[in-house]
């Protein structure tokens, strides 16, 4: 097999971000675009040679062509061997627990997340270190500066392999195994959750639906829910991964997963609903008639934690992104632990697990997670709902009233305005940001405004600084409206609004809460000028 050397031109893509990177398909498969990118993450690299790679992604469209070449190429640079998941799938937290799991040097995550694919639609690629969480700051500013540089890549010249046999092969001197997408992580989750326990519950008359979305998590989700613990046969719907997500938006909110949300509000609902999204890593949870907020969740999560095996012993500190609702604090401070605060993006979280400050760690854009890997996983928040909805034998409503009855309920909402002019949202965001200086202090109805601030974070493990993380209003009685454009998506801006307030009154607890947040609601726009900058009468989705 011939190492070829291809002269190539400087890649002009954008810089990746803490989800690495994301365009449509379209610009994936320009000629070289693929390549030059690849090449430069392994530029970026020391001491890899001989090493194992990880390799696999959510199966959307252009993930088989896109891991023959990353393999072509890893063996042409000097990978020692390259672990791929059949089919070239892995969802995100599997991959996560493979790299962990046989010390992999690294991974390859083919993936845009909760995007949309087919043909038209987006792909993504990231680079995951040997903790098995993705690259932090300084490896990805390497990978993009290489990119602007790059003038050749290596690649091995020779014909596809089978990814659908698992089993092992070569590629010039890099050995190719094609191993079980599933195994490892269900092996993983059978550690952390009581399975027994679980299984009863489905004996049980306990009834539940999980909308895979057509996306990755459906052959997990099928094997351990189905097989492993006894779940009826079709307790998985839109479990067939499929390269355009069955023309989907895998994205697990009450909007975009509605099949799931027209069972769980019907008359014949059953206990438990869950979806997951495009790579695995996103959760959603519903009980009958009944929707728990990703903020909720993770405190309930944490204030339950000791009924799963996996965390017994207790956790050694919470940790959520800013934006996420401040519910997680109320338990963290019951539980005497440290809740940490941090930007959005999984990456800032990897520090906190790997210096055990924290155990659990949430984001209030439906991603959930724990020690057990470095990434948000959908499929290990669903199995800790059934650990605990089979130990307490209540219901999803009971189990957050209690938790609200105990702990208060922090109100909380964010309101997308999805494909919003660039301009038009960058103006919006820097209008705010002038705006501050005049804002404490200042009443607004029953509201005064207590601070405001762009959120900054100094890491307490590395001491690194990222600023200008989201723009938040706090204001006296401990609400709070925060402001962020999100860099997820591959068309216009993405704005969006937070909203919270805190709720000690049992009496209020059953309000819906976009009622309850309307005033919060109606001041974010007066401050903002949300509608004005937009065009936008109201968001493309609430959650």
């Amino acid at each position: 097999m011939d190492i070829k050397t291809i002269t190539t031109t400087a890649f002009t893509g954008q810089k990746p971000g803490t989800s690495g990177l994301r365009k449509k398909v379209t610009v994936f498969q320009q000629q070289n675009y693929l390549e030059n990118f690849v090449q430069a993450i392994f530029d970026s690299l020391n001491d890899f040679q001989g090493q194992t790679l990880v390799i696999g992604g959510d199966g959307r469209y252009y993930n088989k062509p896109a891991t023959q070449t990353i393999l072509k190429i890893a063996a042409a640079n000097g990978f020692g061997k390259a672990l791929v998941g059949q089919n070239g799938i892995l969802s995100t937290p599997a991959a996560s627990a493979i790299i962990r799991k046989y010390q992999a040097f690294g991974g390859i995550i083919l993936s845009a997340s909760h995007n949309p694919g087919g043909p038209q639609g987006d792909f993504g690629i990231k680079y995951n270190i040997s903790n098995g969480g993705p690259a932090p700051e300084k490896v990805t500013d390497a990978i993009y500066e290489h990119s602007q540089t790059i003038s050749e890549y290596k690649i091995v010249a020779t014909p596809d392999i089978d990814l659908s046999q698992l089993g092992k092969t070569q590629i010039a001197t890099m050995q190719v195994e094609v191993i079980d997408s599933v195994a490892d992580y269900a092996k993983l989750m059978e550690e952390l959750f009581d399975f027994s326990m679980i299984k009863k519950l489905f004996n049980s008359d306990f009834k539940m639906c999980f909308d895979a979305m057509h996306a990755v998590t459906g052959p997990y989700a099928k094997d351990i829910l189905e097989q492993k613990l006894g779940a009826a046969i079709g307790t998985v719907m839109n479990g067939i991964p499929l390269e355009d997500f069955g023309g989907g938006h895998p994205d697990p909110n009450l909007t975009y997963a509605h099949d799931l949300v027209t069972i769980m509000y019907g008359n014949a609902a059953p206990q438990f609903g869950a979806a997951s999204d495009g790579d695995g890593d996103r959760n959603m949870v519903l009980g009958q008639n009944f929707f728990v907020t990703p903020s909720d969740s993770l405190a309930i999560l944490a204030a339950n934690a000791t009924l799963a095996p996996g965390y017994k012993d207790g956790l050694a500190g919470i940790a959520r992104s800013m934006p996420t609702s401040e519910a997680a604090d109320h338990v963290a401070d019951a539980l005497k632990i440290d809740c940490y605060e941090t930007p959005t993006g999984w990456k800032f979280f990897g520090n906190l697990l790997d210096a055990n400050l924290a155990t659990l760690c949430g984001e209030e854009s439906f991603g959930t997670g724990s020690s057990h890997v470095r990434e948000k996983d959908g499929l290990w928040a669903v199995l800790f709902w059934l650990n605990i909805l089979a130990v307490r034998k209540q219901s999803v409503k009971d189990i957050v009233y209690e938790h609200w009855a105990k702990y208060g309920r922090n109100v909380y909402s964010r309101h997308d305005y999805e494909g919003v002019d660039s301009k038009s949202a960058n103006e919006l965001m820097e209008n705010l940001y002038h705006t501050f200086s005049h804002l404490k202090g200042k009443q607004f109805g029953n509201y005064i405004v207590e601070f405001c601030d762009d959120f900054g974070y100094i890491d307490p493990v590395d001491h690194s600084i990222s600023q200008n993380q989201g723009m938040q209003i706090g204001f006296q009685d401990g609400s709070r409206i925060i402001f962020r454009l999100s860099g997820t998506g591959t068309e216009g801006a993405t704005l969006r609004v937070y909203l919270e307030k805190y709720e000690p009154d049992i009496a209020k607890h059953h309000l819906d809460s976009q009622e309850e947040l309307a005033d919060l609601i109606k001041l974010a726009d007066e401050i903002a000028g949300i509608k004005n900058y937009t065009g936008r009468d109201k968001p493309s989705v609430i959650t």
